[in-house]
């Protein structure tokens, strides 16, 4: 049996305050909206109750966040991909911004099981003055209880059209990939943290997001396989390779904090999921 099912959020401002509205289709929900900054900044939490994907499963999201408005979206544990008898699991996310939006696109990660046939799309929509701060997370295996991704195929996908395009396909029999230093150097999670602007950033906060993201770079333990970089006058990217989640996710965290405090004089508001 598959499980196909979509989800709807629509983000807008009303006078001082950032609403939600979602519709769902299938097994995906949204929590019930927080604000623990204040009114401005809408904290929404998405929840598949199935827990992962096989294949056939389709996940369709869509997030639109309208003028003025701060959606900040995450999630309370791992998408995982599992097992596939020859069918892909697709999961799709669209985010489209208006202008003067903002909107965090934080889920936590991605878990490639042994034999799982994936892709991961994400899109990104941004009107001229609009920026979103998101982050992509993928863990191949599960290292810490001895289960390797030894079989499968991972396809990854992040655009925003006309700007910026990464796509990677990791297949577990790609032994040359997988551990050479010109590929994953036998690291089995792989992450990006991306600032993205609907026009050309200015040249001071292109290298501020820069600047703040290496010297938080520089300090950590992952120092040697991170870096920041700008394809393009409208995105910055961090790229991190590390042997497990948590230290990967626990560098782009700290980065993510930066550029708040940074880019847009916020406090880093951790989600209340995230201590759960």
């Amino acid at each position: 049996m598959t499980w196909n099912a979509s989800l709807e959020l629509d983000y807008t401002r009303q006078a001082d305050k950032t609403v939600g509205h979602f519709r769902h289709s299938g097994p995906l929900r949204i929590l019930q909206s927080l604000y623990p900054e204040g009114p401005g900044i809408c904290h929404n939490v998405i929840v598949h109750p199935p827990g992962g994907l096989v294949g056939g499963d389709t996940l369709d999201l869509t997030f639109t966040a309208g003028s003025g408005a701060h959606g900040l979206i995450t999630t309370p544990g791992a998408t995982r991909f599992y097992r596939s008898t020859g069918e892909r699991a697709l999961q799709n996310t669209r985010l489209s911004l208006e202008a003067g939006a903002r909107l965090e696109w934080l889920p936590l990660e991605a878990i490639c099981y042994s034999g799982c046939l994936a892709e991961n799309r994400l899109t990104m929509d941004l009107a001229p003055g609009a920026e979103l701060i998101g982050w992509d997370v993928t863990a191949f295996g599960l290292p810490v209880a001895n289960q390797p991704f030894e079989r499968g195929q991972f396809c990854q996908h992040i655009e925003m059209p006309g700007v910026w395009l990464e796509r990677a396909r990791i297949a577990a029999a790609d032994a040359l990939l997988l551990n050479s230093p010109l590929g994953l150097a036998g690291q089995r999670c792989m992450a990006s943290l991306f600032f993205v602007a609907g026009s050309k950033l200015e040249r001071q906060r292109r290298e501020l997001a820069l600047d703040s993201a290496r010297a938080v770079i520089d300090a950590h333990p992952l120092c040697t396989s991170a870096g920041a970089t700008s394809p393009d006058g409208q995105v910055v990217v961090v790229r991190v390779l590390a042997p497990l989640v948590e230290p990967a996710m626990g560098l782009l965290k700290q980065i993510w904090q930066a550029w708040r405090a940074e880019l847009w004089q916020l406090p880093a508001a951790l989600p209340r999921i995230w201590a759960m």
